[in-house]
């Protein structure tokens, strides 16, 4: 690969890494509310390992090239977080990480609730029509066809350098709030309820983005 292009990605994926959105809320009200948050960087991370299979095989470009189809991923995105959202809001009075908080999440944390929280994850990332976006205007810039790697492998390698970013980040980002709000049970909750006004809020522009257009068509006819 040509190394300068890919320093200049570690540059600009880290940068979009280290920027707060949604990732970062749901990684952090996992964190508070799970005994570990593991599984919710994993699903993260495996919905970005998904949009880089999709772009690899090329039919990332083509549901970006399609309207239509963007729309409804675009609504469906909305409507997840929407839901994950007031779930989240609802369960921010349970976040707490005092001893007895600790000790009655090592009671109650089952394999299926994590597994639950990893495929939240993995919709949070995955169905994000912005993720799709990111790998199909993004990746082919940092790409050279006269590197002796064939153009997919660059494409897969970057996108894989991307979730490897992105997981760092996760992770670091969760540990450091449960270690600040540790013995901060007010704090928790806070923060918990913060972020599920923020994934209300990121649901509630994605869907207006797709209504507001249809409604004033409506509105003209």
């Amino acid at each position: 690969m040509n190394s300068q292009l890919f320093l200049a990605f570690l540059v600009v994926a880290g940068a979009l890494a280290c920027t707060p959105g949604v990732d970062w809320a749901y990684s952090i009200a996992a964190g508070l509310k799970q005994r570990s948050f593991v599984p919710a960087v994993a699903g993260l991370c495996s919905g970005y390992v998904l949009h880089t299979v999709l772009m690899v095989a090329g039919l990332a470009a083509l549901l970006a090239g399609a309207p239509g189809v963007l729309g409804w991923l675009t609504v469906a995105g909305a409507a997840y977080l929407l839901w994950l959202g007031f779930g989240t809001i609802r369960s921010w009075r349970g976040a707490s990480f005092g001893p007895g908080a600790a000790a009655a999440g090592d009671s109650k944390q089952t394999e299926s609730n994590q597994f639950r929280t990893f495929l939240q994850g993995v919709g949070t990332s995955g169905i994000n029509p912005k993720g799709l976006l990111f790998f199909v205007a993004l990746v082919p810039q940092f790409v050279s066809p006269e590197a002796s790697l064939p153009v997919p492998v660059q494409s897969g390698l970057l996108g894989l350098t991307f979730v490897l970013l992105a997981g760092v980040v996760y992770t670091c980002v969760a540990l450091l709030s449960r270690k600040l709000l540790h013995s901060r049970p007010g704090a928790a909750r806070r923060v918990t309820l913060a972020s599920g006004i923020i994934m209300v809020a990121l649901g509630t522009v994605l869907l207006s983005e797709q209504l507001i257009p249809v409604v004033a068509g409506i509105a003209w006819q």
